[in-house]
Protein backbone atom coordinates (compact mmCIF):
# COMPACT_ATOMS: atom_id res chain seq x y z
CA UNK A 1 0.00 0.00 0.00
CA UNK A 2 1.40 3.41 -1.03
CA UNK A 3 2.41 5.81 1.75
CA UNK A 4 1.07 9.34 2.06
CA UNK A 5 3.11 12.13 0.41
CA UNK A 6 6.11 13.53 2.35
CA UNK A 7 4.94 15.66 5.29
CA UNK A 8 6.75 17.97 7.67
CA UNK A 9 8.44 16.86 10.91
CA UNK A 10 5.91 18.96 12.82
CA UNK A 11 2.99 17.12 11.21
CA UNK A 12 4.64 13.74 11.86
CA UNK A 13 5.02 14.67 15.52
CA UNK A 14 1.40 15.81 15.68
CA UNK A 15 0.27 12.46 14.24
CA UNK A 16 2.43 10.54 16.70
CA UNK A 17 1.18 12.66 19.60
CA UNK A 18 -2.45 12.07 18.55
CA UNK A 19 -1.74 8.33 18.56
CA UNK A 20 0.00 8.63 21.93
CA UNK A 21 -3.07 10.31 23.46
CA UNK A 22 -5.31 7.48 22.19
CA UNK A 23 -2.89 4.79 23.41
CA UNK A 24 -2.61 6.48 26.83
CA UNK A 25 -6.40 6.34 27.24
CA UNK A 26 -6.34 2.63 26.28
CA UNK A 27 -3.53 2.14 28.84
CA UNK A 28 -5.66 3.80 31.53
CA UNK A 29 -8.48 1.36 30.82
CA UNK A 30 -6.03 -1.58 30.88
CA UNK A 31 -4.58 -0.42 34.21
CA UNK A 32 -8.09 -0.08 35.61
CA UNK A 33 -8.91 -3.64 34.56
CA UNK A 34 -5.38 -5.01 34.71
CA UNK A 35 -5.10 -5.25 38.50
CA UNK A 36 -8.55 -6.72 39.03
CA UNK A 37 -8.18 -9.86 36.86
CA UNK A 38 -4.92 -10.58 38.71
CA UNK A 39 -6.62 -10.05 42.09
CA UNK A 40 -9.53 -12.28 41.02
CA UNK A 41 -7.10 -14.99 39.89
CA UNK A 42 -5.08 -14.77 43.14
CA UNK A 43 -8.26 -15.01 45.24
CA UNK A 44 -9.45 -18.04 43.24
CA UNK A 45 -6.08 -19.74 43.88
CA UNK A 46 -6.28 -18.89 47.61
CA UNK A 47 -9.83 -20.26 47.81
CA UNK A 48 -8.78 -23.51 46.09
CA UNK A 49 -5.91 -23.84 48.58
CA UNK A 50 -8.18 -23.17 51.55
CA UNK A 51 -10.79 -25.67 50.31
CA UNK A 52 -8.09 -28.35 49.99
CA UNK A 53 -6.80 -27.53 53.48
CA UNK A 54 -10.34 -27.68 54.89
CA UNK A 55 -10.96 -31.09 53.32
CA UNK A 56 -7.68 -32.42 54.74
CA UNK A 57 -8.51 -31.01 58.19
CA UNK A 58 -11.99 -32.58 58.15
CA UNK A 59 -10.48 -35.93 57.13
CA UNK A 60 -7.96 -35.65 59.98
CA UNK A 61 -10.74 -34.86 62.50
CA UNK A 62 -12.68 -37.94 61.30
CA UNK A 63 -9.57 -40.13 61.69
CA UNK A 64 -8.90 -38.81 65.23
CA UNK A 65 -12.56 -39.33 66.21
CA UNK A 66 -12.42 -42.86 64.81
CA UNK A 67 -9.30 -43.52 66.89
CA UNK A 68 -11.10 -42.07 69.94
CA UNK A 69 -13.95 -44.52 69.42
CA UNK A 70 -11.50 -47.39 69.96
CA UNK A 71 -10.62 -46.06 73.42
CA UNK A 72 -14.30 -45.63 74.32
CA UNK A 73 -14.97 -49.22 73.22
CA UNK A 74 -11.97 -50.44 75.26
CA UNK A 75 -13.31 -48.66 78.38
CA UNK A 76 -16.77 -50.24 77.92
CA UNK A 77 -15.26 -53.68 77.40
CA UNK A 78 -13.03 -53.25 80.47
CA UNK A 79 -15.94 -52.21 82.66
CA UNK A 80 -17.88 -55.28 81.45
CA UNK A 81 -14.99 -57.58 82.34
CA UNK A 82 -14.63 -55.99 85.80
CA UNK A 83 -18.31 -56.77 86.51
CA UNK A 84 -17.81 -60.31 85.27
CA UNK A 85 -14.66 -60.96 87.36
CA UNK A 86 -16.20 -59.30 90.45
CA UNK A 87 -19.18 -61.64 90.17
CA UNK A 88 -16.86 -64.64 89.73
CA UNK A 89 -15.08 -63.74 93.00
CA UNK A 90 -18.20 -64.87 94.86
CA UNK A 91 -17.78 -68.39 93.46
CA UNK A 92 -14.01 -68.96 93.91
CA UNK A 93 -13.01 -72.35 95.31
CA UNK A 94 -9.37 -71.69 96.23
CA UNK A 95 -6.70 -69.02 96.72
CA UNK A 96 -5.22 -69.58 93.25
CA UNK A 97 -8.51 -68.69 91.54
CA UNK A 98 -8.94 -65.72 93.88
CA UNK A 99 -5.44 -64.35 93.08
CA UNK A 100 -5.91 -64.92 89.33
CA UNK A 101 -9.22 -63.02 89.31
CA UNK A 102 -7.75 -60.18 91.37
CA UNK A 103 -4.85 -59.89 88.89
CA UNK A 104 -7.35 -59.74 86.00
CA UNK A 105 -9.36 -57.08 87.85
CA UNK A 106 -6.22 -55.02 88.48
CA UNK A 107 -5.18 -55.42 84.83
CA UNK A 108 -8.59 -54.26 83.56
CA UNK A 109 -8.54 -51.23 85.89
CA UNK A 110 -5.10 -50.24 84.56
CA UNK A 111 -6.28 -50.80 80.96
CA UNK A 112 -9.31 -48.56 81.61
CA UNK A 113 -7.12 -45.83 83.14
CA UNK A 114 -4.81 -45.93 80.12
CA UNK A 115 -7.77 -45.87 77.68
CA UNK A 116 -9.31 -42.91 79.58
CA UNK A 117 -6.01 -41.02 79.37
CA UNK A 118 -5.74 -41.74 75.63
CA UNK A 119 -9.40 -40.80 75.10
CA UNK A 120 -8.81 -37.43 76.83
CA UNK A 121 -5.69 -36.75 74.72
CA UNK A 122 -7.72 -37.69 71.65
CA UNK A 123 -10.56 -35.33 72.62
CA UNK A 124 -8.02 -32.51 73.09
CA UNK A 125 -6.64 -33.16 69.59
CA UNK A 126 -10.18 -33.04 68.14
CA UNK A 127 -10.84 -29.73 69.96
CA UNK A 128 -7.62 -28.18 68.56
CA UNK A 129 -8.33 -29.36 65.00
CA UNK A 130 -11.99 -28.27 65.23
CA UNK A 131 -10.85 -24.76 66.20
CA UNK A 132 -8.54 -24.69 63.16
CA UNK A 133 -11.41 -25.92 60.94
CA UNK A 134 -13.59 -23.03 62.16
CA UNK A 135 -10.76 -20.55 61.51
CA UNK A 136 -10.24 -21.88 57.95
CA UNK A 137 -14.03 -21.84 57.29
CA UNK A 138 -14.26 -18.20 58.41
CA UNK A 139 -11.27 -17.26 56.24
CA UNK A 140 -12.77 -19.13 53.28
CA UNK A 141 -16.11 -17.36 53.71
CA UNK A 142 -14.35 -13.97 53.83
CA UNK A 143 -12.26 -14.74 50.71
CA UNK A 144 -15.33 -15.90 48.77
CA UNK A 145 -17.20 -12.71 49.69
CA UNK A 146 -14.18 -10.65 48.60
CA UNK A 147 -13.97 -12.61 45.32
CA UNK A 148 -17.64 -11.91 44.57
CA UNK A 149 -17.04 -8.17 45.11
CA UNK A 150 -13.95 -8.15 42.88
CA UNK A 151 -15.78 -10.05 40.13
CA UNK A 152 -18.68 -7.59 40.28
CA UNK A 153 -16.24 -4.67 40.18
CA UNK A 154 -14.44 -6.13 37.14
CA UNK A 155 -17.74 -6.88 35.40
CA UNK A 156 -18.86 -3.28 36.02
CA UNK A 157 -15.59 -1.81 34.63
CA UNK A 158 -15.72 -4.04 31.56
CA UNK A 159 -19.34 -3.06 30.93
CA UNK A 160 -18.51 0.66 31.25
CA UNK A 161 -15.28 0.65 29.25
CA UNK A 162 -15.94 -1.97 26.56
CA UNK A 163 -17.61 0.47 24.16
CA UNK A 164 -15.02 3.21 24.77
CA UNK A 165 -12.12 0.75 24.39
CA UNK A 166 -13.45 -0.55 21.06
CA UNK A 167 -13.78 3.03 19.76
CA UNK A 168 -10.29 3.94 20.97
CA UNK A 169 -8.73 0.88 19.34
CA UNK A 170 -10.49 1.73 16.10
CA UNK A 171 -9.18 5.31 16.31
CA UNK A 172 -5.69 4.02 17.10
CA UNK A 173 -5.72 1.83 13.98
CA UNK A 174 -6.85 4.80 11.89
CA UNK A 175 -4.11 7.01 13.40
CA UNK A 176 -1.43 4.36 12.79
CA UNK A 177 -2.42 4.17 9.11
CA UNK A 178 -1.35 7.81 8.71
CA UNK A 179 2.11 7.34 10.25
CA UNK A 180 5.29 6.30 8.46
CA UNK A 181 6.06 2.61 9.12
CA UNK A 182 9.60 3.29 10.39
CA UNK A 183 8.36 5.93 12.84
CA UNK A 184 5.54 3.65 13.97
CA UNK A 185 7.98 0.79 14.75
CA UNK A 186 10.19 3.17 16.74
CA UNK A 187 7.15 4.52 18.59
CA UNK A 188 5.97 1.03 19.59
CA UNK A 189 9.50 0.01 20.60
CA UNK A 190 9.87 3.05 22.90
CA UNK A 191 6.38 2.53 24.37
CA UNK A 192 7.23 -1.10 25.18
CA UNK A 193 10.44 -0.10 26.99
CA UNK A 194 8.79 2.42 29.33
CA UNK A 195 6.49 1.34 32.16
CA UNK A 196 4.25 4.38 31.69
CA UNK A 197 3.88 3.59 27.98
CA UNK A 198 4.83 7.14 26.97
CA UNK A 199 6.87 7.35 23.77
CA UNK A 200 6.04 11.01 23.11
CA UNK A 201 5.37 13.80 25.60
CA UNK A 202 4.84 17.54 25.50
CA UNK A 203 7.63 19.85 26.66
Amino acid sequence: MAKTPEISIEEKLRQLYALQKIDSKIDEIEVLKGELPMEVSDLEDEITGLETRLKNLNDTVKDIEKEGQKFTTRITEGEGLIKKYTKQLDDVKNNREFDALNKELEMQKLEIQLAEKKAKENADKVAVKTAVVKEVKDKLKSKKANLDLKKEELKSIVAKTEKEEKALRKNASAAEALIDERLLKAYHRIRKNYRNGLALVTI
